[in-house]
């Protein structure tokens, strides 16, 4: 995967697509699309396309990151 466009989260649009999630996290297109699908990640539907508004999805992150 390439490097990322998105330096901080500054840098992230307000909605962001499936490859713009995957590009943030650094996975596979094919890994953010089942992502982005999965039970309890924040999406929305526009039509049929998938969305993810950036402070859901900057939440969703932190709510993921573990603390030892």
């Amino acid at each position: 995967m390439r490097e990322s466009n998105f330096k901080n989260y500054d840098d992230l649009p307000l909605t962001l697509t499936a490859q713009e999630v995957g590009e943030a996290l650094g996975i596979s297109r094919a890994a953010a699309y089942e992502l982005v699908r999965s039970k309890g990640f924040p999406h929305m539907r526009i039509g049929t396309r998938i969305l993810v508004p950036k402070d859901k999805f900057i939440q969703w992150i932190e709510d993921q990151t573990e603390m030892n």
